[in-house]
Order: structure tokens, then sequence, then C-alpha cells
């Protein structure tokens, strides 16, 4: 599909998809989140894809919905003409978004430039790990208008920073700074606003080089024995090793090691 209301760019095996919508701090309407999702979808196919980052163009990283719009009675909470209607509101048009996420296998980073709040922080919430602009604001700001985390944050964020630190935000929807969020885990490091996609790009394109199954079936691993018993993730992680072992990248390393030479992984 062509793209408006995002930018979408492959360098260097690492998809970059850029908000686009600067003038309102990447508020989302239900035209960037179709296209959000469709990236998503085309970088998850690319074989030439290892990693995503998702970023903002401008000032901010993602405001999350319209205020402005929905104070109007329009927007992504729109008034609906019955509560049965509205009840699918958010699955029909902002969900598909974090559904696609919980089950994304590549690497998806978010480089927060600037402001992530309310759904916008959810958002950034669902990436694998954050690196942070120094100008960067987050907040779970849905308290500020009467409402709650309606996508995704309330399951997300307490795995990243625990159950006390989470409502703790999530009650007062307080604005924190990148240095308090790197102090709390939030994000993984901070940088200055002209460093921080070159350092994150980086990043990506050093995990893109790497072992593609493997590192897919590791973030596998990772998120699905969070809900498992131990002997359970050790059946799991068995039949993982089972599939990593049968790839050429399996091969690839061990030579290298021994040759004494950067291992050239071919992604299978």
């Amino acid at each position: 599909m062509p793209y408006e209301a995002i930018l979408y760019d492959v360098t260097d095996g690492v998809a970059t998809i850029t908000l686009n919508k600067p003038e309102r701090l990447n508020a989302f309407d239900d035209k960037m989140l179709e296209e959000w999702h469709d990236a998503i979808a085309e970088a998850d196919h690319d074989k030439n894809v290892g990693a995503i980052i998702i970023t903002g163009a401008g000032r901010g990283f993602c405001s999350g919905m319209n205020v402005q719009a929905a104070a109007a009675g329009s927007g992504i909470l729109r008034e609906e003409a019955n509560i049965a209607t509205r009840r699918h509101s958010l699955r029909n048009r902002v969900h598909p978004i974090p559904r696609a996420l919980i089950q994304l296998e590549k690497p998806y980073i978010a480089a927060v430039n600037g402001a992530a709040a309310g759904a916008g922080m959810d958002m950034a919430s669902m990436a694998d790990l954050r690196f942070a602009s120094s100008t960067a604001k987050f907040g779970m700001s849905y308290v500020k208008v009467g409402l709650i985390p309606g996508d995704g944050g309330a399951w997300s964020l307490p795995r990243i920073v625990g159950t006390s630190k989470a409502l703790e935000l999530i009650w007062t929807g307080r604005l924190f700074g990148a240095q308090e969020a790197l102090e709390m885990g939030y994000v993984t490091a901070v940088y200055e606003p002209d460093e921080l996609m070159p350092k994150a790009h980086e990043f990506a394109a050093q995990i893109a080089r790497g072992p593609a199954t493997a590192v897919q079936l590791a973030k596998k691993l990772v998120y699905r024995s969070a809900e498992m018993s131990f002997d359970s993730h050790l059946d799991v992680a068995q039949l993982a090793m089972t599939i990593a072992q049968s790839t050429e990248d399996a091969k690839e390393g061990p030579r290298a090691f021994v040759e004494k030479r950067e291992p050239h992984f071919k992604g299978w």
C-alpha cells in the first residue's frame, strides 16, 4: 500500500517505520493505524529484514489518540450509535497493532525521539526494548482525561518496570524524562537527539546480521516462558534448540570461531 501517514525504509537489513504526523506530535488516526499495521506485516514478511525500528517524525514519538478529535466526539473513541457498537472501537481500530506486535518474532525496537504519552507510551511499551533521546518525555496520561490504558499498556508496562511502579505511573499520569526512564529500566539507553537514530540503527543492524532463526526463537522463548512452568520452559527450549541446531547458521558459527573470523550468517 502507498504510505502517507508513515514513512517506511529498509537499510542494512533494518526496516524503519516513522510515524509522520509531526504537526500533531504523531497522534494517530485510522489512516496512520492502518498504514502502521501494514508496515509491520511488510517487515515481518520481508526475508531481507532482520530487525525493525519504530520512531516518530519531528518533536514527538507518538502522543496517542488525537485528544482534540476525542473532545469533539470524533477520532478513535468517537461517539458510536450505541454501546454495543462502541465496544469494538479499540479492537477494530487500535488493537491490530499490539496484536501484531505480540506475534512478531523479529526484534522490534522503539527509538523514542520525543513525547510518548498515553497510547503513544503504550506503543513504546510494546517494543522489545527502547532507546530514548535525552529530550524524550513519557507519561501514562490516560487518567488526565478520565480513561484507562486501552492499548496493551496495563499488560506490558508491569512486565518492564514491575507492578508497583506501573500502578504509580498509571494512577498519577505524570510525565517523566529520559533519565528517570533509564533509572527505572524502562529504556535501555539514552542518547543526545542527533545520536538517537544512528545508535538505534547500529544496534538493529548488528542484530539483523545475526542468525535470524536463533534470534527469533530466543525472543519467542523469552516471552512464552513468562507464562509457563520451568519444566514446560525446558521442554519448549529443547524443541527450539532442535530447530536452531538444524540451521546452516548453527554450523557457520562454530566454523567461524575455529577459523578466528566473523561469522557470515544466512538467516536459516
